[in-house]
């Protein structure tokens, strides 16, 4: 009887597993450019070489998606120049480890992902202009959190917690960590401009 309560017991957490990932992505997302205040910001603003930002980012996947941070500085185009990659995932590509993660912590990495800085993946962005004082202030806690995150778990403690938390450390509200990537981080521009 215990062995059957177990096997209840994983079928319902598979079951809320999957049901929070039901929902479609939509096509692309434009992008919004604000200042730290959440006041969106002109193309014009937007083109100061040597301007720091932070970007929420959400990109496609064969999975459910995936929600990460890009942050560095700007050229005079409004490119991005040597950007930095942030984002929580279990640390193999392997899809085991990542089946499992549905049910218990495992080993995760904190950088760079495949496809992250690529523009065909790209669901969802919001970039934040900020000044030198609050860029090395956000970068000191990314640096920090990445750190200290070593395990990922779909439920607990997924990409979106991740990126909620440097959210919040930013004065931001951030939704719920059990949103599609692209839905998390729409909502987390809403709720902040």
């Amino acid at each position: 009887m215990t062995l059957a309560k177990g096997h209840l017991s994983l079928v319902i957490l598979f079951a809320l597993a999957l049901t929070s990932c039901q929902t479609e992505d939509e096509p692309p997302q434009p992008r919004f450019v604000s200042d730290a205040r959440g006041a969106l910001v002109g193309e014009s603003s937007q083109k100061r070489e040597g301007q720091y930002f932070v970007e929420f980012r959400s990109r496609y996947a064969l999975s459910y998606g995936h929600t990460y941070v890009v942050f560095g500085r700007l050229n005079k185009a409004g490119g991005m120049v040597n950007p930095e990659v942030a984002g929580l995932a279990p640390a193999t590509n392997d899809t085991g480890p990542y089946v499992l993660g549905h049910f218990l912590p495992v080993p995760a990495e904190t950088g760079a992902s495949d496809g992250d800085l690529e523009e065909a993946y790209r669901s969802a962005s919001w970039r934040v202009l900020l000044t030198p004082s609050e860029y090395n202030e956000t970068v000191a806690f990314i640096r920090k959190l990445k750190a200290k995150s070593k395990f990922w778990q779909a439920t607990v403690y997924n990409c979106n917690a991740f990126v909620a938390e440097i959210a919040r450390s930013m004065g931001y509200k951030a939704p719920s960590i059990w949103l599609r990537p692209q839905q998390f981080v729409t909502q987390l521009r809403e709720m902040n401009t």
